[in-house]
């Protein structure tokens, strides 16, 4: 028997846990119509949280009402991909121009002349205008039939913002005209924010926010128990409260702890054909913690500063949450600077404020894997340093 459970990023779940409310919301306002405010959407949250996942789930229930869902990522040149899946039933499209160019070589000199006849560029404006239009004309065919269009862009704070705007100022126009569309949009926190505060863009401020955040454990136990005797095994409540206690509520650890402790029931010394042992759930979360620093916590780390990676190891010196005043002597800085990072921290859904003066981590075993991992971070801005 297959694993039912999927620790791949992007990979819908078996079962989408505690997601139902932003799920109903949004199918609510495809149903709502025109100018339903959950048509204009923007996910934030850690990695892991399962912002990718939320994307393809919304982008499930608009295919349910036979909307054309066009799934991008914010890489460079999503603007030009939209408008080829707007049009996927032309039979010719343009994928790309090459201007002339020419070389003059001079007999007898060293000497060489090229000439140019430049390069070509759209504009932002003109790209706004170019997507409203393949909008508008792909739009044109699905109204008549009560469909729509839904754009999901994921990885936001990869985004060229010179697209973004393109892509925001058509969606605004297509908005006003009372157009069937709807935006979804993700990212990570600070990153998003940034987006969308910038002065040209200030029409996605409007967008509900959906902050994706951690799921209650009633939750996850339920989903482990659901998802399990569904794939024709049983397991204790002893055992379902173990698993639901080792994810901490964070999504992305749900399916870690669900497929290694599958794999420990269905290979090894704690092989059963129809029950999750004890034995194979400690075997499943020990693994699963493991996998998780590989998968979240290093990728989450690397791509802090390195004052900010500097804050989370004077965070890991405690067994609990740490004192704001502790961690700015341990840095040698005085408090004003190092609550600079510790701003920049909860943004990015890595730290939370525990109570008053005391911050925590937010992501699961963090403390752990910043204990375990601490010299290679701090030989690294060593490193960094001396060049």
């Amino acid at each position: 028997m297959s694993n039912p459970f999927k620790p791949t990023a992007g990979m819908n779940p078996p079962v989408l846990v505690g997601r139902t409310d932003d799920i109903e919301d949004f199918s609510c306002a495809l149903d709502d119509g025109v100018g339903a405010p959950g048509r204009l959407m923007y996910l934030t949250g850690a990695r892991g949280v399962g912002k990718t996942v939320m994307l393809t789930a919304l982008g499930d229930i608009a295919r349910k009402q036979h909307w054309l869902v066009i799934d991008e990522t914010a890489e460079d040149g999503f603007i030009p991909r939209i408008i080829n899946a707007l049009h996927d039933d032309d039979k010719m499209r343009l994928s790309s121009m090459t201007m002339p160019s020419a070389n003059l070589t001079i007999p007898g000199t060293p000497a060489t002349a090229s000439v140019s006849l430049g390069s070509l560029q759209f504009a932002a404006s003109e790209r706004a205008l170019n997507f409203r239009k393949a909008m508008s004309d792909r739009l044109d065919k699905l109204e008549k039939k009560d469909r729509g269009i839904l754009i999901t862009l994921d990885e936001v704070q990869a985004a060229n913002l010179e697209e973004i705007r393109a892509l925001a100022t058509a969606v605004q126009h297509l908005i006003r005209e009372q157009r069937n569309i709807a935006f979804v949009f993700a990212g990570l926190p600070s990153m998003v924010e940034d987006v969308v505060n910038d002065n040209v863009l200030t029409f996605l401020r409007r967008a509900e926010r959906k902050h994706l955040g951690s799921v209650s454990l009633d939750d996850v136990k339920e989903s482990f128990a659901e998802t399990i005797e569904s794939n024709g095994k049983h397991a204790t409540e002893q055992v379902l409260s173990a698993l639901a206690q080792a994810t901490n509520g964070y999504p992305f650890m749900i399916q870690l702890v669900g497929y290694w402790t599958w794999h420990a029931s269905a290979t090894g010394p704690y092989a059963h054909d129809s029950e999750i042992t004890a034995d194979a759930a400690d075997r499943g979360i020990a693994r699963a913690k493991i996998k998780l620093g590989d998968m979240v916590h290093g990728p989450a780390v690397d791509g802090l500063s390195a004052m900010a990676r500097d804050y989370l190891l004077a965070m890991a010196q405690d067994d609990g949450p740490s004192s704001t005043s502790d961690i700015a002597k341990r840095l040698e800085r005085n408090q004003i600077y190092a609550n600079v990072y510790r701003t920049q921290l909860i943004k990015e859904d890595i730290i939370f404020a525990s109570s008053y003066g005391y911050v925590d981590f937010k992501l699961p075993y963090l403390r752990d894997y910043l204990r375990e991992h601490g010299a290679y971070h701090q030989m690294r801005r060593a490193i960094a340093g001396m060049e």
